[in-house]
């Protein structure tokens, strides 16, 4: 049997959520930060922790059903973190904090998401994990799930839903899905979510280098360190930061990343505790261990980018001046603590408030980018359900949806909920010219043609791909010995001038595209095939 490892429980949380845990890689962070600890008087306090006693004990002695000892203490400790009503803090059980343990070791199967509950509904809380089950499947932030293999989600546990879709790799689950109005299922094969939280790739003139990075695990500093020496001996010059659809991760992490990119003193980080104490992190040889990237940088964000990828945004952004190309971030600015309470639960309580160098709280607004460009419409259309074969005479929000992929890929079709002899016409059309079976029905095989078809179509609109070219330009006409502020003020004129002429698509990795392919490059990746 595999050893398990144990969690140091004085570590400090700066993912997106606190919730059931599906995702791999760690929520952890260690954190050297002294905060003081406020309690009631010792006579206050006994006296409150006397009527606990008294009502454990009259419901052990007089309750006429069946009593469980450990139920009624956890159901105590799970209603008092309940009525913090805050969504980043919770009660571990047993099983709960176990999953935990799996998080930080890296044991974890499952699916590659994080569920939670919102407003009695089983959600779909963070960015699936790149490369994940969730991810190829198309699940995304905000998706209920209704059905668990054919069985309505009812009133069971958050942990009860979680055990039923987590399970051993190469198993199948079947989720029932509804996203803005349209249900459809997805089958998920079960699979070791991966831990690598950094790709990157060289444009086809070799001078820019793209880093997408996932999320914020135990090493991904070093693996920072190590893409940028890689490209740099490949002939980068200058370098594209991608936080987009990264949910957060180790906070002692992201300081040593952000502190790359900055000069020392620089602030990377402001805290504030419950009494408005304020403490600044800065960049320092400490730190980062002398390493720096004074290359010209941009960075990517969108909705999908939170937490601790707010920091680093907010650091380079506010300390650096570096541009920051997408959309807005998430908004979550608290940090949590995990504490034992026993030797098997635990619990996870938002102990701190982070601000940027310049004191914004971005908590619930997010991070505004300096150049924004969105996607465009049909990127964020659902994928087509598979419940059934759809056919001629249907008439349904799954059609609506169909219709808009199918003018996404220019067929003449109405964007209404009824299947017509114009969508069989375009079916027919996609049939034909794909080579399949022309029968104007969409069955799984054409369902999946016309989604491929369309990634194709935002593989294509790429122009944040022609900004990277603009910097590599400018990064030879520059003198290197010239300012960085200097640096700064020709790329936001060349990227200002390039994102308001063009699509802005910022190189976007969205529901088609970032399932399968790497848009920011010529060299397509398609992730899908990922372990």
């Amino acid at each position: 049997m595999k050893k398990r490892q144990k969690i140091p429980y004085y570590q400090y949380i700066i993912s997106l959520v606190c919730t059931a845990v599906i995702v791999g890689g760690g929520s952890y962070t260690y954190f050297n930060y002294k905060f003081t600890s406020y309690v009631s008087s010792q006579t206050h306090e006994v006296a409150e922790l006397k009527e606990v006693h008294e009502l454990y004990n009259d419901i052990l002695t007089s309750y006429v059903g069946e009593v469980k000892r450990n139920e009624l203490v956890e159901g105590a400790l799970k209603g008092m973190m309940d009525s913090l009503e805050d969504p980043h803090s919770a009660y571990l059980k047993e099983e709960e904090s176990s999953d935990l343990n799996d998080e930080v070791s890296g044991s974890f199967e499952g699916i590659g998401a994080s569920l939670g509950k919102k407003d009695e509904m089983l959600k779909v809380m963070e960015a699936p994990v790149e490369g994940s089950p969730a991810e190829k499947g198309g699940l995304k932030v905000d998706d209920t799930i209704l059905k668990i293999d054919g069985r309505p989600v009812g009133e069971e546990t958050l942990t009860e839903a979680v055990k039923q879709i987590r399970g051993e790799k190469g198993t199948k689950v079947q989720l029932t899905i509804e996203r803005e109005g349209t249900t459809f299922d997805v089958v998920l094969t079960r699979d070791t979510i991966p831990l690598t939280t950094i790709t990157t790739t060289l444009d086809e003139n070799p001078k820019i280098g793209t880093i997408r990075i996932t999320s914020f695990g135990g090493k991904t500093f070093s693996e920072l360190k190590t893409a940028v020496k890689d490209l740099r001996k490949e002939g980068a010059k200058s370098f594209v930061i991608d936080l987009r659809q990264n949910p957060g991760g180790l906070l002692d992490q992201v300081e040593k990343m952000a502190s790359m990119f900055l000069k020392n003193d620089d602030v990377i980080v402001q805290f504030e505790d419950k009494n408005k104490n304020m403490i600044a992190h800065k960049a320092s040889s400490k730190l980062d261990g002398g390493f720096k990237v004074e290359e010209p940088v941009i960075v990517l964000v969108d909705g999908g980018s939170a937490s601790a990828s707010e920091i680093f945004a907010a650091a380079l952004k506010e300390s650096a001046d570096v541009e920051i190309v997408g959309t807005q971030t998430y908004g979550k600015g608290t940090v949590q603590t995990v504490k034992s309470i026993s030797e098997k639960t635990s619990m996870k309580l938002s102990i701190l408030k982070w601000l940027t160098p310049n004191g914004n709280w971005i908590n619930e607004k997010g991070l505004k980018p300096t150049i924004e460009a969105d996607y465009p419409e049909y990127a964020y259309l659902s994928p087509i359900s598979r419940s059934h074969v759809l056919q001629n005479g249907e008439d349904s929000e799954v059609i609506t949806n169909l219709n808009k992929l199918l003018k996404a890929l220019a067929y003449d079709v109405n964007e209404t909920s009824v299947f017509d002899d114009k969508t069989q016409a375009a079916v027919e059309g996609v049939q034909s010219a794909q080579g399949l079976p022309v029968t104007g029905q969409v069955d799984d095989q054409t369902a999946g043609t016309i989604e491929t078809l369309l990634r194709i179509k935002i593989q294509e609109i790429d122009p944040a791909h022609d900004s990277y070219t603009h910097l590599d330009v400018y990064k030879r006409q520059i003198n290197g010995s010239r300012e960085r502020n200097e640096k700064k003020e020709e790329i936001y004129r060349i990227l200002h001038v390039l994102y308001k002429a063009t699509d802005p698509l910022p190189c976007s990795i969205i529901y088609y595209k970032r399932i399968y392919l790497d848009s920011c490059t010529h060299r397509r990746k398609f992730y899908g095939e990922k372990s």
